[in-house]
């Protein structure tokens, strides 16, 4: 027997309570906060472990200091790390009007995370029907995002650096929110294992719409052994724009710059 799973699109008084039209005005509002920003790029590796987060808050510096403005969002709500490794203060987020103003970090980098909402330690937790907990956590963590994007007031950003959780759950709802897919900037370890799950991660966003800017392979000439980035990038058409030691030079951040 088929589900009758019915969308919002499909409700009907009593039951719509007003859900279409809050969901398109939200959108509205994040279009209308992406429009002083340059390019959003979504930072995706479909696995955990390879060092993304990491790639994201140097990338950001380093196009600060080449007189690019840059913005992270730190879209991994269960595990957040960006305000850790961009240094931005502890205080509160203060809020202007209508809008939460990020944080801000090392070099200037605007981020938001997570982090800047919890207490020191602690889990994110949503508060719902216990029976239906699964189902309201994910509903909870799409609205969070959705809030981060139409609620805080990014100025005039030449890159804003979205910084995704593994999985393909948060760059769909990315891409459901911006006007367009983001650009997406691909991270890697040398293993074949990891070029597996990436592989998948990257088709998926592709076939999305989005555009693929290249393939990182971080933490390479350690334990790791393996050619992901290159067979990832010849597979797809993509350049691999920068092998990443355990050690990397500034000089490798800056370059890597360029090209997103």
């Amino acid at each position: 027997m088929p589900l009758n799973i019915r969308t919002y699109h499909d409700l009907s008084e009593p039951d719509r309570s007003g859900l279409l039209d809050q969901v398109l005005e939200q959108r509205r509002r994040v279009a209308a906060r992406m429009e002083s920003v340059g390019r959003v790029v979504a930072v995706m590796s479909g696995k955990g472990g390879v060092g993304k987060s990491f790639v994201t808050a140097r990338l950001a510096r380093a196009l600060q200091r080449s007189g690019r403005p840059a913005g992270v969002l730190d879209a991994d709500l269960n595990g957040p790390t960006a305000a850790r490794l961009l240094e931005t203060p502890s205080t509160p987020l203060a809020i202007r009007g209508d809008a939460v103003i990020p944080a801000t970090g090392v070099e200037g980098v605007r981020v938001l995370s997570m982090a800047h909402l919890l207490d020191d330690g602690r889990p994110l937790a949503f508060h719902g029907p216990e029976a239906d907990r699964f189902v309201w956590r994910g509903a909870m963590e799409a609205a969070a995002l959705r809030e981060f994007l139409a609620d805080v007031a990014w100025g005039s950003l030449d890159r804003l650096l979205v910084d995704l959780p593994p999985g393909l759950g948060r760059f769909e709802e990315l891409a459901d929110l911006l006007p367009a897919p983001p650009a997406v900037l691909t991270v890697t370890i040398p293993t074949p294992e990891s070029a597996d799950a990436v592989r998948r991660a990257l088709r998926a966003a592709v076939e999305r719409g989005a555009t693929a800017l290249g393939v990182v392979e971080n933490m390479v000439g350690g334990q790791f052994r393996g050619s992901a980035g290159e067979s990832l990038a010849a597979e797809f058409g993509i350049p691999l724009l920068a092998r990443v030691p355990f050690d990397p030079p500034d000089a490798l951040w800056s370059a890597l710059a360029g090209h997103v």
